[in-house]
């Protein structure tokens, strides 16, 4: 997947399977006993997935670097006492909000409430991405939609993609809504890019 453009028009659900549990499991377990191989296969599977879950709370860069740091060492300090090592992927997404919302709380402390749409404004998405007038464009309908409709439509196109269950932690919802919200997000968003000029033949270069 690359990242010239925002692929969010059109979501197939093969983005969201779920991984060979099994294989996830036996990663889990030789990562668990050592094995660098399985612990960068771990990372190379779920670190797209940490990473949007940061950048889904609008942190600043480096309080994303630093949640997502935060939430590999939280595992390496519980890889041996998994309950459920095939479900590692929502293991972290969990770990990787909780630690999120941790880092907001104790930014509230330190930065006063009238600083912080400024410091919000700048967490905004990767500016490397925002390449040509139809991107921007794209990306100013994109800041149109709500807080929850950007946070799911930035979990969903992690590389690799992430299952149902790694969203579902990740933005504590239900699983059973995860389809029906993001078709809702994805009509807003088609909406909104119209009023910003992007048009059909512009979208299917998108999708």
């Amino acid at each position: 997947m690359t990242t010239s453009h925002l692929k969010i028009w059109v979501i197939p659900e093969r983005l969201v399977r779920s991984p060979d549990m099994s294989e996830v499991a036996e990663l889990v377990r030789a990562a668990a006993e050592g094995d660098q191989a399985a612990w960068n296969g771990l990372v190379d599977r779920y670190n797209g997935l940490v990473w949007s879950v940061a950048r889904s709370h609008r942190l600043s860069t480096a309080d994303a670097s630093d949640v997502v740091q935060t939430t590999w060492l939280r595992l390496v300090e519980h890889l041996g006492r998994l309950q459920d090592p095939e479900r590692v992927g929502a293991w972290l997404a969990t770990t990787a909000r909780r630690e999120c919302l941790r880092t907001l709380r104790h930014s509230a402390r330190q930065v006063p409430t009238e600083e912080l749409p400024e410091e919000r404004s700048e967490a905004r998405l990767d500016a490397a991405l925002l390449v040509h007038e139809r991107d921007r464009a794209l990306w100013q309908a994109f800041g149109g939609l709500s807080d929850r409709c950007q946070a799911l439509l930035r979990i969903l196109v992690a590389d690799p993609p992430p299952s149902y269950e790694a969203i579902g932690a990740a933005l504590d919802m239900p699983i059973g809504s995860i389809g029906p919200t993001r078709q809702r997000c994805l009509e807003r968003l088609r909406g909104l890019a119209e009023g910003e000029g992007v048009t059909a033949t512009d979208r299917r270069e998108f999708e």
